[in-house]
């Protein structure tokens, strides 16, 4: 839509409007939009593959570190959930307690091409 702009008077400079925001969130080749890259998400887009989870628990006595090692079956904003193939046994482990996470074999980090992917969360960008 066109709008008259008021003459440029000599000396005052004139505002350039900020841009807007894209529609379209970036996202470069190979990775998780911005809005999406959270832990959860990775561990979703990793679901059946074995992960070494190491945990820490603040004034715990009986043990204040803890390593589980299973297979993911499940990931949300607040939870994790392996299963040990070994021993059948499964393990929900708060994200809060979750320090960092490792794998044996590369990584999933982008969407599948052409599929869309319901499972992943996104959160609106700060």
């Amino acid at each position: 839509m066109y709008q008259p702009q008021a003459p440029i008077q000599q000396g005052v400079p004139t505002p350039t409007p900020a841009p807007t925001p894209s529609a379209t969130p970036t996202t470069l080749p190979g990775q998780l939009p911005i809005e999406a890259s959270y832990i959860e998400n990775i561990l979703r887009l990793n679901k059946g593959k074995i992960a070494t989870v190491y945990t820490t628990f603040e004034n715990n006595r009986e043990w204040n570190a803890k390593i589980f090692k299973g297979i993911i079956e499940a990931a949300g904003r607040d939870h994790l959930i392996l299963s040990d193939p070994q021993t059948g046994t499964r393990y929900l482990i708060p994200m809060l307690y979750v320090d960092y996470v490792t794998f044996d074999e590369e990584i999933e980090y982008e969407y599948p091409y052409g599929v869309a992917a319901p499972n992943l969360t996104t959160y609106p960008p700060r």
